[in-house]
This record gives structure tokens, sequence and C-alpha cells, in this order.
């Protein structure tokens, strides 16, 4: 058996960055941005008045009367000037005329016909300087892109983001118990659910997730639906990755194994190579395991191929609400519940065939190799979920 560190540290290594792509900003949520975005304008690209009210020269004073030239609105300019005396009544938004050095807010202000005169003055200029968001050259760094991040691109007259292609998995359930849900099952068959919540989990990570059929356990089956993979930038088999007579993944035809067996609980039967040069993880069959497994290492490899510098899972740290024994020697990743604080709490039920608990947790508590007994109060290290 090989540490979780080096397994995790083999499945990186076999996801290479994808190519890039460019598609329109509009479809650009949720992909990775793959080389810096540059602004192409200032933002605002002009003096712009932060208020409604009126734009006037000079320091004006309260009691003083301007006479109203013209009118600036946002997207209609004021193409005069503004002189001593003179006002332009200016909307939000609006391009500060020439000569205007303040907006007087429209609430600080008494208009009779076409003159003003301030009955107040709230001490600001309340003018946006040109190039006070951003400038013309700056750079977006790569990053996921939030709604957020497309609302600056689109401030910045970018009209296509470069982003690394969305990697495609290849999902495969393997064994003669499986059904697909609303089929009937026979008397000795349960229903497949692991890749309902692995096709989830890669989706929202940025992947395309191909649930392809369930192979039954022989090995013409298996190597009919693996060749249904074809184009797949990673091969997942669910089950069918231990020792017994029908765990045939590890004797797929074009399989060069990597590792097999991690010292982890649950997911000791893990295993990781290239099939026919794609790279390949084996993820065992319970439920509890395939999903935690999904959580430590398949999301890992979809974000080393989208080129995501932060691929590897990063524990928090929270304190612990209950004693635990010593842990033996494979790390124990716990269903847990974390509460404010934070504060965490491992589930009494730790069987890796139970999805109701699963459901329930929020976190996985981490018990290291060989790790000590804990008190309540303890700080532990924890995965969210």
């Amino acid at each position: 058996m090989i540490s979780v560190e080096d397994a995790l540290a083999r499945c990186l290594a076999l996801a290479q960055v994808l190519p890039p792509e460019t598609v329109p900003l509009a479809q650009g949520a949720g992909r990775w941005m793959a080389v810096p975005a540059t602004a192409r304008r200032d933002q605002p690209p002009f003096p712009a008045s932060a208020m409604d009210g009126y734009a006037v020269a000079g320091d004006p004073a309260v009691g003083d009367s301007f006479l109203v030239v013209g009118e600036a609105g946002a997207g209609h300019a004021f193409a005069g000037t503004i002189g001593p005396g003179e006002a332009a009544r200016i909307f939000t938004g609006a391009p500060v005329p020439e000569g205007a050095t303040r907006v007087v807010i429209q609430e600080d202000v008494r208009r009779e016909g076409d003159r003003i005169t301030l009955t107040g003055a709230d001490g600001g200029a309340n003018i946006r300087p040109r190039g006070q968001d951003f400038r013309a050259g700056d750079s977006l760094a790569p990053r996921l892109l939030r709604p957020n991040d497309l609302a600056l691109l689109a401030a910045m007259n970018v009209a296509q983001v470069t982003v690394t292609r969305r990697p495609v998995v290849a999902l495969v359930a393997t064994g003669d118990e499986l059904v697909m849900p609303g089929e009937e099952p026979g008397p000795d068959q349960i229903i497949a659910s692991n890749g309902f919540a692995l096709k989830a989990m890669i989706e929202a990570e940025g992947g395309l997730a191909r649930m392809l059929p369930i192979a039954r356990d022989t090995e013409a089956e298996l190597e009919t639906v693996l060749g249904l993979a074809e184009g797949a930038d990673l091969i997942v088999t669910i089950g069918g990755a231990s020792v017994g007579d029908h765990d045939l993944v590890g004797r797929a035809a074009g399989f060069a194994a990597d590792f097999w067996k991690v010292a982890m609980r649950p997911g000791k039967p893990l295993m990781a190579g290239r099939l026919n040069g794609v790279p390949m993880l084996g993820l065992p069959g319970n439920p509890v395991s395939a999903i935690v497994c999904g959580h430590l290492f398949l999301l890992p490899m979809v974000r080393a191929m989208l080129g995501r510098p932060d691929a590897a899972p990063v524990p928090r740290e929270a304190r612990l609400t209950v004693d635990l024994p010593a842990n033996g020697p494979r790390a124990h990743y716990m269903r847990a519940r974390l509460a404010a604080g934070p504060a965490i709490s491992p589930f009494d039920r730790q069987d890796s065939a139970l999805l109701s608990i699963l459901g329930q947790a929020d976190a996985l508590l981490i018990r290291p190799v060989d790790a000590p007994p804990c008190r309540a109060g303890d700080t532990v290290p924890y995965l969210p979920l």
C-alpha cells in the first residue's frame, strides 16, 4: 500500500493540462480562464458624475447662483464648456462637462426656471475620475470565472475568453449486481448510485461527465464498455478494483497500472494508471469509498487538467467535540458534521456502505496514519464536503 499523499501525487502526474479554446464571454461562467485578459479601455472612460445634480466650476458656496446652460445624461454628453456662474444639469454616469470641477447634488439645490441656488453643500466633488476602476492594459489573472468576473471582463470590452477545454470524464460502473435507478432489481441486485454523485461532482468542478452503460462481470463485457470511452480525457471505473474473482478492472487489456491499494479508509482498493495511454482511475465499489476517493483523487485530477494551481485538497482545522481513540496504519477519513466555531463531530457509524450518513455529513475529519488519541477540544484537520 502507498500513502494518500503518494497516491495523490501519482494521480496528478497522470493528469496533464488540456489545451485552451476561445469561447464567447457569455459562455465563460464556471470555466477556467487559461491566460490573462487585458482591458481594452479605461473604466470609467471619462470623468463621470457619481450623483444626480448640477455640474459647476470653481468652489461654490451656499447662496451662490448659477445659470443652467445645458444637460448631460448617461450616453448623452454636454458638448459645451462650463464657465464661471454656469451649471449643467447632470445625471449619474454622465460625462462631466469640460470646465466643471464638481457636481452639486440635487438635494442641495433650489431651481427657479433656468437658475439654481445652492442651499447646502455635501463637501464632495461627486466625480468619478477616468480610470478609477481600471485602466486600459490592466489584466485579470487566470481564474475560475464567476459571474462577477464576467461583468468585469465585459466592462473591459473583452468579448471572448481563452479557457481550458473541459476534461471529458467517462464513468464506468461495473458489476452483475447493479441495475440503473427506475429498473426492477433482482433479489440479489442493488441500484447503481455512485456514478450520479461522481457525475455531479465532476461537472460542478468544470468537467464533462459521460455515464457509460454498466459493465457486467466478464472480460468481454468490460472491454466493450471501456471501448465506448474513446475520446475521453479520463476514464473512471467504479468497482472491480479489488482482489475477487470478478474484479476484472486491473486485468483489462491495455491497462498499465501505476499503483494499487492506498493506506486509507474508506477507499483502500484504489488503483490508477493508463488505459491505452489515457489516464484511468479505478475507484472502489462501496458508495462512500467511491465518493470519498472522488473528493480526494478524482476532483484533483479534473482541476489539474484544467490547469488550476489549487488542484490538491487543502485541509482546514476545527475543534473536536468528542474524544477519539488512536488511529491505525491507514489514514481515516471520517464522515462528520460541522458547527459554528468551527467545531466538528464525527458520526458514530462509519461503515463505507452507509450513504445515509454521507448524506448528512458536510466534512471529512482526517485521522492521519498512527495518530495518537484525541480529546474533545483538540484541533483536528478536515476537508469540507
